[in-house]
């Protein structure tokens, strides 16, 4: 499957704001937004951004896409199947990226980026319903259960993911056995206790042009 390969870095500087793409690393001093807090490139310190309308409304896109590491085509069929999906779009948006597997695993608390997430799926780690899945856009329903295959089991990731548990605030709409290990969602997302950094009124309006 298709996902973006370069520095992530790059990516919050172009947009202006911190999305927390590598984890850990983005609270610390190392963080290289920290430093260069301005548009990549040659010219990003005497850059000034001027945005039209538009462009915030693809500014706001992209961060969405940045954080849930997506590309256009994937992006775009999610927004579809939002606006197909009765109630506002934007609330649909969120549910339907948030029910990811990826996304899922990131906020059990299992890695510390939705990128280690990804991985952790792609590589066999990540059972549903007692059932390896290595697709990291699976869309989860309220009762999948999610656990550790063996294979995952044996692995430096399974013993780092219980020393990061407690570490980040477990949604209302998923529940934690921490001592089996397993997560279940018990819920739809709730958009309101999500902390969004982009909005999705603006992705709503890109996308009806």
């Amino acid at each position: 499957m298709a996902r973006y390969t370069g520095p992530v870095c790059r990516l919050c500087r172009r947009v202006g704001q911190k999305l927390y793409l590598k984890g850990e690393k983005c609270y610390t001093a190392k963080c290289p937004f920290e430093k260069r807090p301005y548009w990549p490139g040659q010219h990003g310190p005497q850059r000034r951004q001027r945005l039209s309308d538009r462009g915030i409304q693809l500014r706001e896109k992209q961060k969405a896409r940045y954080i849930y590491g997506m590309l256009e085509r994937q992006f775009r069929r999610f927004f579809a199947e939002a606006r197909r999906q009765k109630g506002p779009t934007g609330e649909n948006l969120i549910k339907l990226l948030e029910r990811r597997l990826d996304n899922i695993v990131y906020r059990l608390g299992w890695a510390s980026s939705r990128a280690q997430a990804r991985q952790m799926v792609r590589h066999g780690h990540i059972a549903v319903n007692g059932r390896k899945c290595d697709i990291p856009s699976m869309l989860l329903r309220p009762g999948d259960v999610v656990s550790w295959t063996p294979k995952g089991q044996i692995t430096a990731l399974f013993q780092e993911a219980k020393e990061l548990m407690g570490s980040r605030a477990l949604p209302s709409w998923l529940s934690l056995d921490e001592a089996q290990m397993v997560g279940r969602v018990v819920g739809e997302p709730r958009p309101e206790e999500i902390p969004v950094p982009f909005n999705t009124s603006s992705i709503v309006e890109y996308y009806s042009r």
